[in-house]
C-alpha cells in the first residue's frame, strides 16, 4: 500500500510539473507578483496530494514570526517537501538554486519563471557576487530570499556545514534573516521514493535584524547555526550529527 501510493504521488506530480510549467510559460508576461501568485498553486496542490494520498500532514509553529516587510530565509534542507512548504507559507519568493536545475524540461521553465538567482557554483567568489547583487535586487523588488544555507540535502539527524551565501547578503544588504527548522527527512527522506505517512513539524523563528552588533558574516551564520541545531534537536529528540561535505559531489 505505502509502495502504491507514493507511486500514485508521483505521477500526479510529475503530471502536475507539465501542466504548471506550461502554465507558467503562458503567464510569464504578467508582473512577477501575479505570475507568482498562480504558478505557487502548484505547491499548495502538491501538498494537498501529500495529504489525501500519502497521509502527509503538517503543523506549523511561528507562524506569527512572519513579518510583512521581505527577509531572506535560511532553512533547513532534508527533503523536496520544504520546497513546497515554503511557497505556502510564505509570501512570493525567489530562491538561490544552481543553475542546472533551470535545464530540467517543464520543471525548469516552472522555475525560470520565477526569477530564480541561478548560480554557477564552481564559479567561487563570481558566484557569491551574483548571490549579493541578484538578491539586493529582488529584495529591494520586494520578494522574499530563500537559501538553504547547506547547499544541499540532508538526512535526518545530521547538519551540515553552513555555506556563506544567505550570511554574506544579510550583511551587504542589511535585510532581516528568518530561519526555519522542519523534520521532514522523516516522511520523505532524501532520494526517497517512498513516502512515510505522518506529520511534519515546522518551525519559523524570531527575525534576525542585521545591525552594527550583527555584522561580521560569521557571526550572522553562528546565531542561525545555532538556532537551526538546537531546533533539530528539539524536534528530533537528539542533538544532529555534524557533517562536512565534499561541495564537488554534492552539486
Amino acid at each position: 500500500m505505502l509502495f502504491t501510493r507514493s507511486l500514485l504521488f508521483a505521477a500526479l506530480h510529475f503530471l502536475s510539473v507539465i501542466f504548471f510549467s506550461i502554465f507558467a510559460l503562458i503567464l510569464w508576461p504578467l508582473p512577477f507578483q501575479w505570475r507568482y501568485k498562480l504558478v505557487s498553486q502548484w505547491a499548495v496542490f502538491n501538498l494537498w496530494l501529500l495529504k489525501v494520498i500519502c497521509g502527509i500532514r503538517y503543523e506549523v509553529e511561528g507562524g506569527e514570526n512572519i513579518p510583512d516587510e521581505p527577509c531572506i530565509i535560511m532553512c533547513k534542507h532534508q527533503s523536496s517537501w520544504e520546497t513546497l512548504a515554503l511557497q505556502a507559507l510564505f509570501p512570493p519568493q525567489v530562491w538561490v538554486l544552481k543553475r542546472e536545475l533551470l535545464w530540467i524540461p517543464f520543471f525548469g521553465w516552472g522555475l525560470a519563471s520565477l526569477k530564480p538567482i541561478a548560480i554557477d557554483r564552481r564559479a567561487g567568489r563570481k558566484a557569491l557576487n551574483q548571490v549579493i547583487e541578484q538578491g539586493r535586487k529582488r529584495l529591494d523588488s520586494g520578494a522574499w530570499v530563500v537559501i538553504f544555507p547547506e547547499g544541499t540535502r540532508i538526512p535526518s539527524g545530521q547538519i551540515g556545514e553552513f555555506g556563506m551565501g544567505g550570511a554574506f547578503l544579510a550583511a551587504k544588504t542589511g535585510y532581516s534573516i528568518i530561519p526555519v527548522a522542519h523534520n521532514a527527512g522523516k516522511v520523505w527522506p532524501k532520494h526517497g521514493f517512498l513516502k512515510y505517512p505522518g506529520v511534519i513539524k515546522l518551525v519559523i523563528g524570531n527575525k534576525i535584524v542585521i545591525d552594527e552588533n550583527m555584522k561580521k558574516v560569521s557571526d550572522i551564520n553562528k546565531q542561525v547555526y545555532q538556532w537551526m541545531e538546537s531546533q533539530m534537536t528539539r524536534l528530533e529528540g537528539d542533538k544532529p550529527e555534524v557533517v562536512i561535505l565534499n561541495k564537488e559531489k554534492n552539486k
